[in-house]
């Protein structure tokens, strides 16, 4: 590409959190001066065409639901494809953007990068330490000497951890509407996650002090109505990548739980170093 390319990924199966490392990234990049654009897969989505942009009012079901939170956060520029590559020329020729992220694609070796980060969860680690299908693993271990930073999502004792900070839960139906935490801890309250690791969520809000009914689905599952009929008026708390999904079909009784990110080491000084150095290079 004719600009920087930043490629945030991971070398194992599952969610390890890179969508809210992507939205802390955009946003640091902003804040120094940068133009960021974002790419994306677009997992999930059912458009017919590509590539195609995305804004915070997009069809998550044609361009997935990642795409759509990042953009709501980010107000970036963003396109999805399966095509890396035409998803980030696409994106320069439709925005005036000055460097690029790529949201997921470590292993899409089309797509040149200047920057490679890996998202690892620090609960899971990497399995049985093997790659597919005898492991988790999408790449060999000695892939991590590879990429420029390593970025543990939860955790304290490496060089560069993301923590996920909860705020107030935001109503679906009406989004003026939030509520906090101990507001929910009078009852039972149903949780619903469609993510890569919805046992993550479960206990961060058991960490809360909330009584929780767990109700697991598949990474990026499409919600019906039929999903979230349990049979009761208890409150539903969900992901937002899950809300986005459920929008068409929200209840006063549906609450999502917008996360954001933070991360030590302060690794947002050292790409800007590293971009730099390559841009002088």
């Amino acid at each position: 590409m004719s600009v920087p390319v930043i490629v945030v990924g991971n070398i194992s199966v599952g969610g390890t959190g890179k969508t809210p490392c992507v939205t802390w990234l955009a946003k640091q990049l902003k804040q120094a001066g940068y133009r960021p654009g974002i790419i994306s897969r677009g997992y999930g989505g059912r458009s017919e065409s590509y590539p195609q942009n995305v804004n915070s009012t997009s069809d998550p079901i044609l361009v997935g639901d990642e795409p759509v939170i990042i953009s709501r956060h980010t107000q970036c520029p963003m396109v999805v494809s399966p095509n890396r590559v035409e998803a980030a020329k696409f994106l320069l020729q439709q925005h005036n953007c000055n460097i690029i992220v790529s949201d997921d694609g470590l292993q899409h070796t089309k797509l040149g990068r200047d920057i490679e980060i890996v998202v690892v969860d620090h609960q899971r680690l990497f399995g049985n330490g093997l790659c597919l299908p005898a492991g988790p693993l999408r790449e060999p271990l000695s892939r991590l000497k590879t990429v420029d930073f390593i970025v543990y999502n939860g955790g304290n004792a490496n060089e560069f951890n993301m923590q996920l900070s909860q705020s107030a839960a935001i109503n679906l139906a009406d989004n003026t509407l939030t509520k906090t935490f101990a507001e929910f801890s009078d009852q039972a309250v149903h949780a619903v996650a469609g993510i890569g690791n919805p046992k993550r969520f479960f206990n961060q809000l058991i960490e809360n002090k909330l009584t929780v009914h767990p109700h697991p689905f598949s990474d990026h599952h499409y919600f019906q109505p039929a999903d979230l009929d349990f049979g009761d008026d208890a409150q539903i708390l969900m992901t937002e990548k899950d809300a986005v999904k459920c929008q068409t079909f929200a209840t006063e009784n549906m609450w999502f739980i917008p996360i954001e990110a933070t991360i030590s080491g302060k690794l947002e000084q050292q790409i800007f170093t590293l971009l730099e150095t390559s841009n002088n290079g």
